[in-house]
């Protein structure tokens, strides 16, 4: 059995478009599954940082290295796989809510949960502050694109199918989920408008950006980036509305309740996934070689 090896932009021309799918079909589940998964993600990252109270810093490398392990399984893999994609998602919610935390934070007390007198080892944060922080993710995520641009590879979700546009696209989600994360604690936190009014401004925006599908003069390509980002702060006021105090305008769920029922709606919402990915397979897998 041969190993499976990593596409490059030097494979041969017109590839097998089921052999070669690295990403799903984006899709109304699609996105269903991305908001669970950024929720988990905010909600799971503050268990660690702050119900465990592992703290910002060491979270944040933790987690870090979970990304790159999830990532070196999905680009190792030789067609779409559900449960490695959604796994990718995941850690990249998880990072970029600590990433996040650990940028615009700093080790006051407002920023601990209730009870807690410090978090774990290291520095708990930069304190750049929610505008700064948002503004450094901005370039960041602007020079990502940039350097994509000038490879001439294509932003398409869909068409993405060599190793170099797969490491850019996971390089332009781990940036995203972590301005979307900063965005949502801007406007859960700071804005005066709480969780729900942020969890409706920014639904009132997604609703903006179905209405210009429709609009031919706007590449499709641009509003689903967009809504990539504006599904992070919408999974981050979602979270937040579960685990805050009833006294703050939440559920009061806590990190631990909130994760493990977010964990058990992706699990199922991906075995689903993963069930119909394998029937959407098997005519392909059993359609007769072409003679050479």
């Amino acid at each position: 059995m041969q190993t499976p090896e990593l596409l490059t932009d030097s494979d041969v021309a017109d590839p097998d478009p089921w052999v070669r799918k690295k990403l799903p079909e984006v899709t109304l589940a699609f996105w269903i599954m991305k908001i669970a998964a950024t929720t988990l993600g905010e909600t799971a990252g503050d268990l660690f940082a702050q119900t465990l109270k592992l703290g910002y810093f060491l979270t944040t490398i933790a987690l870090f290295l979970i990304f790159v392990v999830t990532l070196v399984v999905q680009l190792r893999s030789r067609r779409y796989n559900p449960f490695f994609y959604w796994t990718v998602i995941l850690s990249t919610s998880m990072a970029g809510t600590t990433m996040s935390d650990f940028m615009n934070r700093d080790a006051s007390a407002k920023f601990l949960t209730g009870g807690a007198t410090s978090l774990g080892w290291g520095p708990q944060g930069l304190g750049l502050g929610y505008p700064t922080g948002a503004a450094i993710l901005i370039s960041l995520l602007i020079a990502i694109f940039l350097v994509w641009k000038s490879t001439g590879l294509t932003f398409s979700i869909r068409d993405i199918v060599t190793f170099r546009a797969e490491a850019l696209f996971w390089a332009a989600i781990l940036v995203s989920n972590t301005l979307g994360t900063s965005a949502g604690d801007f406007l859960s936190d700071s804005s005066g408008l709480g969780y729900a009014g942020g969890a409706l401004l920014v639904g009132g925006l997604l609703a903006v950006l179905v209405v210009l599908m429709r609009v031919p003069a706007v590449p499709n390509v641009l509003l689903f980036w967009i809504a990539f980002v504006l599904t992070r702060p919408l999974g981050a006021t979602a979270g937040d509305f579960l685990t805050k105090p009833l006294a703050k305008g939440g559920l009061d769920l806590g990190t631990a309740g909130s994760s493990a029922v977010l964990l058990t709606v992706l699990l199922g919402l991906v075995c689903y996934a993963q069930v119909q990915e394998r029937k959407n397979a098997a005519p392909r897998d059993e359609a007769p070689a072409e003679v050479s």
